[in-house]
């Protein structure tokens, strides 16, 4: 609660809004009510300073462009990006307009819903073309060279199979010839969870913290992958719910753009890429000494199918 009463004091302090209570969402994300409405506060050193302003300035133009984006909130002093010190630590504040709309329960993700989200990413890959081209990036890191992509790193080296598994995919992607239709700035992070819906079905992206150059089609990958992972309540086959959601994205995707063929072919790969980083997190975040049930069955959940090289997704 210190840390709230803090951050609030210092959120009426900097910004032109009278915030009246702070609550913690996680360790560097706080939701703000306020007389005007609701809002986000992103309190974190994740990015240096050039990387993040680079980030908001992306974002806005997103929003301006008509993207279902959160905007930000300007300081007293016209920044997007606020120095402040907290607990005696010199960090970076964001504030956002927080966006409408609600997470969906798992299964309300019908078909509908998946489209106008391929829809929605299609839009946001269109436009991220056009901000590289009136902005050329020079902060914001291509994926590879981002530490959670450090995979030999972080799995340990007795597992074998599955280290040769993580560098085998490593290479195949590095390795796929990059142009201004295939790869570019993208969100990075498209859980289900980072989807808002309103009740109009529209959709709002949120939590651009990962924003990375990267191939389009992770941007796909990572929704399909969290639908399966997640959102499949039964009263089916999985292999064709798996089938129909990706049907249902990539439809819609391609109402606002196209990849070609031969990139989508590669889908299964980059789910793959997912699954493995996933993986790799568990190593490179979790206290391997005070590991809970839940986090050695997981852990062992994914041993199994990278091992056994479980196709995630048929197509």
């Amino acid at each position: 609660m210190i840390m709230e009463q803090k951050l609030l004091e210092l959120l009426n302090k900097i910004f032109p809004i009278h915030v009246t209570k702070v609550e913690s969402v996680t360790n560097e994300m706080y939701r703000c009510t306020a007389e005007e409405g609701n809002y986000f506060a992103r309190v974190t050193n994740y990015k240096s300073l050039d990387e993040q302003l680079e980030e908001v300035h992306y974002t806005n133009f997103l929003f301006k462009e008509g993207l279902g984006v959160s905007p930000t909130i300007r300081s007293i002093n016209g920044k997007i990006v606020e120095k402040i010190t907290l607990n005696n630590k010199n960090i970076l504040m964001v504030l956002y307009k927080a966006a409408p709309g609600i997470h969906l329960p798992r299964q309300q993700w019908n078909a509908s819903i998946l489209k106008e989200l391929g829809r929605q990413i299609g839009k946001l890959h269109r436009l991220s073309q056009k901000f590289e081209e009136m902005y050329p990036v020079s902060n914001i890191n291509d994926w590879h060279d981002n530490e959670e992509y450090a995979f030999l790193k972080y799995i340990p080296e007795e597992e074998s199979s599955i280290r040769e598994i993580a560098s085998d995919v490593l290479s195949t992607i590095k390795h796929i010839p990059k142009n201004k239709s295939n790869y570019g700035l993208l969100h990075g992070d498209l859980w289900l969870e980072n989807v808002l819906v309103d009740q109009e079905s529209k959709i709002k992206m949120v939590d651009f913290q990962d924003c990375e150059k990267h191939f389009y089609i992770f941007d796909l990958a990572v929704p399909i992958y969290s639908a399966l992972e997640y959102s499949f309540v039964g009263g089916g086959n999985i292999v064709e719910y798996g089938r129909s959601i990706t049907k249902a994205i990539m439809e819609g995707y391609e109402e606002e753009n196209k990849l070609s063929p031969e990139m989508l072919e590669k889908l299964p790969l980059f789910i793959k890429l997912k699954e493995v980083f996933e993986y790799s997190l568990m190593h490179m975040y979790w206290d391997k000494e005070k590991l809970t049930e839940e986090q050695i069955r997981i852990m062992n959940h994914f041993r199994m199918r990278i091992e056994c090289k479980h196709a995630f997704l048929n197509m």
